[in-house]
């Protein structure tokens, strides 16, 4: 099981089972001041019945609930707004075995110093009774309203991939002036995982031949994945097309993940904008973002653009409609070809989380070395050249070691990792 910022998660009957999501909901309870809370899922297998036991422990320390059912992760973000608090039955982009709990305080995701107190047992003074509500959401019209008609009727193919996104994307889509076709509507007879960063997406692109652009979408519903002319866009491409639209807006301070693609930063410098660097993940870019109280900002590695006037979390589905808005107009091929001219390749390793810090302390002895600049924010970034980097840093919700690298030459960022990969597998093989 993983308990991190990003949420708990871990394998449904194995390693989290409905005890584990008794005992931290419980817990929780003492986090909600407003004593209300919004509660969504995704469409995992094992959602309702996690939904139910979550509910029943913060009605029982008199937490009212308002239900808003099978919902994205976003919906719920935005909801709890209003509400003052908001949990997530989901696991995100991981496989359909797994399951796990977002936390939600007053619109951002949990931090550093509440963890613990979630994780960590907890007396909650016995209390009436909460009720529970079920509500729908005003998602989509908040959506619409920020985004505007889009004039051009652009031609969109959908891949909810079994997910959450399932009545909210389209309809955003359509609503706003797009002709949208879905496909993988269902679970069950869904042909890819639930991780459109991972997955080639063959169905999407052949969906998408003779259509303007196809947005992927994971589980539950934050990551988001661009097709464009029958090609697969990296994640770094679908942050940079939201990084685009919002310095179309005027917005000049951002927060980009250390992972996040040079393109990106340059070319918000290019535009007269302002870049800061966070640690990886989505609760580490919007903790930066809130300190500094930047703009707009996201993780490339997650396709993960965020917009904090809208909401603190991964916005897949307001960024499909951000970047349909900008579908006909010349930038767009200007912005996509600039982000194109860098190549990004994400790979992972299996590395035991016992080992993680061990390897990495090793590896870094290695890089320090070799590379006149280490910067160690988060896991070691060795910076090659003004246009090249290598990031090696472990997993916080599994058991692997990730390898990132960037370069304006795909041979070479192939080789960086090709090379990094080797020496992460030699070190840990060393250390077992």
């Amino acid at each position: 099981m993983k308990k991190t910022i990003s949420g708990i998660r871990g394998v449904f009957g194995d390693d989290f089972n409905l005890k584990d999501a008794l005992q931290f909901c419980n817990n929780f309870s003492s986090l909600i001041e407003s004593k209300k809370c919004v509660i969504g899922k995704d469409t995992r297998p094992s959602g309702t019945m996690i939904k139910e036991i979550a509910s029943s422990a913060l009605m029982k320390n008199g937490i009212n609930i308002y239900n808003l059912e099978t919902v994205p992760t976003p919906v719920v973000f935005r909801e709890s707004r209003k509400y003052g608090a908001g949990i997530v039955i989901t696991s995100s982009h991981n496989p359909l075995e797994w399951n796990g709990i977002k936390f939600i305080i007053n619109g951002r995701g949990i931090n550093e110093k509440e963890l613990p107190i979630i994780i960590e047992n907890q007396e909650i003074p016995k209390s009436r009774i909460g009720n529970e509500e079920k509500i729908t959401s005003s998602y989509l019209e908040d959506a619409k309203k920020l985004i505007g008609n889009i004039e051009n009727n652009p031609d969109i193919v959908i891949d909810i991939g079994g997910g959450a996104a399932k009545e909210f994307a389209p309809n955003l889509l359509r609503q706003l002036g797009c002709k949208v076709n879905v496909i993988n509507e269902n679970l069950s007879n869904c042909t890819r995982g639930p991780d459109p960063t991972a997955d080639n997406l063959e169905d999407l692109i052949a969906a998408t031949s003779k259509k303007e652009i196809g947005f992927a979408f994971d589980l539950d519903g934050d990551r988001l994945v661009v097709v464009r002319k029958g090609k697969k866009q990296t994640p770094d491409v679908t942050l940079g097309l939201g990084i685009a639209k919002s310095l179309e807006l005027g917005y000049k301070q951002f927060v980009l993940s250390i992972d996040t693609s040079i393109s990106i930063e340059k070319f918000i410098k290019e535009k007269g904008g302002n870049v800061q660097r966070s640690k990886v993940g989505e609760a580490n870019v919007i903790d930066l973002m809130l300190k500094i109280n930047a703009q707009a900002g996201g993780e490339g590695s997650s396709g993960g653009f965020i917009l904090p006037e809208f909401n603190y979390c991964r916005e897949g589905i307001l960024t499909s409609g951000l970047i349909a808005s900008m579908l006909g107009d010349s930038k767009f091929n200007e912005i996509l070809d600039f982000m194109e001219s860098y190549n990004q390749q994400r790979e992972k390793i299996k590395v035991d989380s016992t080992f993680h810090d061990r390897v990495i302390g090793k590896v870094s002895n290695v890089l320090e070395k070799e590379y006149s600049e280490v910067i160690t924010q988060d896991g070691i970034k060795g910076i090659i050249d003004e246009d090249s980097w290598v990031l090696i840093r472990k997993s916080n919700t599994e058991d692997i070691i990730r390898v990132s690298a960037e370069s304006n030459n795909v041979d070479k960022c192939k080789r960086i990792v090709k090379n990094t990969l080797e020496l992460v597998k030699k070190c840990y093989d060393d250390i077992k």
